[in-house]
C-alpha cells in the first residue's frame, strides 16, 4: 500500500515511516521544514492541496503532524489558539478531504488520525491541545460512518505518554498568569521533569498502528499504552457516574400542554 504520513521528522511520524517501509509499503513522507519527500504546511490550504496532488494514489493517510500548546485558557492569546486549531484540526481535515475523492473512486482507503489520550480526558491546561484533538475525534467518528460503505476505514489513535519530542521541543506554553500558578504549575513541572523518561516507545506504538491499519477491519479507536487504556476507562466510568447524578435535574423535560 502507498502511505502518506505527515510530520515525519521525528516521533510517531518517523517511527511509522520506518515500520511501514520495513513491512514493504511505499511511503510518501511530508515535513514542513524539509527533509521529507514532500513539503507540507498545515497552515496553508494551497500547500496541503499541492502535497495531496503530488502524493498520487494514497491508500493510507496518517495525519500525524502537529504541536502541543498548554496553559490556562485565559492565558492563551487569540493567535495562539487559532494556530493550534489550524495545525492540529483544520489542516488534517483539509488534507483528509483532499485525498478522499481518490479513495472513494478506488473504493478503498485507510485514514489514521493521531489524536491523544487528552482528546478524551481533557483537564486544566489542556484547552488549546485537547480542544482541537477532541474536535478531530468527533469529526472523524462522523466521517467513519459516512465512508464505511465506500471501503474506507478511519482509525483514531489515542497515545498516552510516549518518548517523543512532545514534552520538549514539540511543546509550547502560554505566558503564565499568577492566579493560575497553583493549578498549572504542578502538572507543568511534572510533564517537564518526565520528558525523556516517558514509559512508552514510539517504535512499538508505530508497530501497533501498522498492525491495526492492515487488518481487514481496522478499529475506530486505538488507545496506545497502558496509561491511555487506564485513563480513558476511568474517564468514562466517571462520566457514567456523573450522568446518573444529574438525571433528576435534566430528565423531566417533556412538553406538557397547558391545562
Amino acid at each position: 500500500m502507498r502511505w502518506m504520513i505527515t510530520g515525519t521528522s521525528s516521533g510517531f511520524g518517523a517511527a511509522l515511516a520506518t515500520v511501514a517501509r520495513a513491512a514493504g509499503h511505499e511511503v510518501v513522507a511530508t515535513t514542513r521544514a524539509g527533509g521529507g519527500d514532500l513539503h507540507l504546511d498545515l497552515r496553508d490550504p494551497e500547500s496541503i492541496r499541492a502535497a495531496a496532488a503530488a502524493a498520487g494514489d494514497v491508500d493510507v493517510l496518517v495525519n500525524n503532524a502537529g504541536f502541543g500548546l498548554l496553559g490556562a485558557f485565559e492565558e492563551l492569546t487569540d493567535a495562539e489558539l487559532r494556530d493550534a486549531f489550524e495545525v492540529n484540526l483544520l489542516g488534517p481535515l483539509t488534507l483528509t478531504r483532499a485525498l478522499l475523492p481518490g479513495m472513494r473512486s478506488r473504493r478503498f482507503g485507510r485514514i489514521v488520525q493521531l489524536s491523544s489520550v487528552v482528546g478524551v480526558t481533557s483537564g486544566p491546561g489542556g484547552a488549546a491541545y485537547a480542544g482541537p484533538k477532541a474536535a478531530l475525534e468527533a469529526a472523524s467518528v462522523a466521517l467513519a460512518g459516512e465512508v464505511r460503505h465506500l471501503g474506507i476505514r478511519v482509525t483514531i489513535v489515542q497515545p498516552g505518554p510516549f518518548r517523543t519530542a512532545f514534552g520538549g521541543a514539540g511543546l509550547r506554553w502560554s505566558t503564565p498568569l499568577p492566579d493560575y500558578a497553583e493549578v498549572i504549575g504542578p502538572p507543568r513541572a511534572a510533564l517537564e521533569a518526565g520528558h525523556g523518561r516517558q514509559p512508552n516507545d514510539p517504535a512499538r506504538g508505530a508497530a501497533a498502528i501498522l498492525a491495526a491499519v492492515t487488518r481487514d477491519e481496522p478499529p475506530l479507536h486505538l488507545p496506545l499504552g497502558p496509561e491511555a487504556f487506564d485513563w480513558i476507562r476511568e474517564y468514562f466510568a466517571e462520566r457514567v457516574n456523573a450522568l446518573s447524578a444529574v438525571r433528576p435535574l435534566g430528565l423531566d423535560t417533556a412538553y406538557r400542554p397547558a391545562p
